[in-house]
């Protein structure tokens, strides 16, 4: 009961954080001489999609085929998503603590960048200059995530190959379930496919590797596998390739995507 409490209580405030202030332009005058009087805090169930010119996306979309009713259920398509989204991210997060300091350092990279979104949302200058959806005061949620990462920087101190200190499911299910709902909180929840790319991969690598060993088994009698070991970091170690190679080129890849998720700025 106590879980269910929690989550239900997660989801309560999520929803709660959907006041959005839109900037209102004008061909005649800068639009940011006219925020005092044009702004104002709404509901809205908009969030942020990359690669779009009009770069919002409003979830109520999905229900265009029930009308102006679908509108008011937007609420069930949001409350959805977001079961999904951080139940997706924080399993990916703890798939990918395999290997010493693979998971912190990959989520401290992660944090950083969401770090960024968040200052740059909730700037006013900043998001009417790169015109993006204006979130106030989530420049305050900057200081929570560099706490964030402040204790994935001092846990992969200790972390590091080799390990004197460990994660295990206790720290790596809520480190994904943070970096999830803090996207979610930002609206950017739709750049977590290319920000948590490893998480990614690492989940995908190991669905591959189930569902083909069960086709095989049931169809040949024996199992048979695409990686040699899943998640696909352990496929990597298994070809004899240094532990330390691995995670280090699992961090440049995951700067990589930071980069580019912060490129989706201006690239639409």
């Amino acid at each position: 009961m106590k879980r269910e409490s929690s989550v239900c209580g997660l989801l309560l405030v999520i929803l709660r954080n959907t006041s959005t202030v839109h900037v209102v332009s004008d061909e005649s005058s800068s639009r940011l001489t006219i925020l005092s009087s044009e702004m104002k805090d709404v509901k809205s169930s908009k969030t942020t999609i990359p690669f779009f010119k009009n770069n919002e996306f409003d979830y109520a979309r999905c229900l265009d085929w029930a009308g102006e009713t679908g509108k008011n259920w937007a609420w069930v398509v949001i409350v959805l998503w977001i079961v999904l989204i951080i139940s997706a991210v924080s399993n990916g997060a703890n798939l990918t603590d395999g290997l010493d300091g693979l998971a912190a350092g990959t989520s401290a990279i992660i944090g950083t960048t969401l770090g960024i979104l968040a200052y740059l949302s909730g700037n006013i200058i900043f998001s009417d200059y790169l015109n993006i959806m204006y979130l106030p005061d989530t420049g305050e949620l900057v200081i929570f995530i560099c706490a964030f990462v402040g204790a994935l920087v001092g846990f992969l101190y200790h972390n590091c190959s080799p390990a004197s200190v460990f994660m295990g499911d206790t720290g790596s299910l809520p480190i994904g379930g943070i970096i999830a709902v803090y996207a979610i909180l930002i609206r950017k929840e739709l750049l977590l496919p290319l920000l948590c790319g490893i998480f990614l991969v690492e989940t995908v690598s190991v669905i591959i590797q189930r569902r083909y060993y069960k086709h095989t088994k049931k169809k040949y009698g024996q199992g048979r596998r695409v990686f040699l070991m899943a998640p696909i970091h352990h496929h990597f170690q298994k070809m004899l390739i240094p532990e330390q190679k691995i995670v280090t080129r699992f961090w440049i890849v995951g700067i990589i995507l930071a980069v580019a998720t912060l490129v989706t700025l201006k690239v639409r």
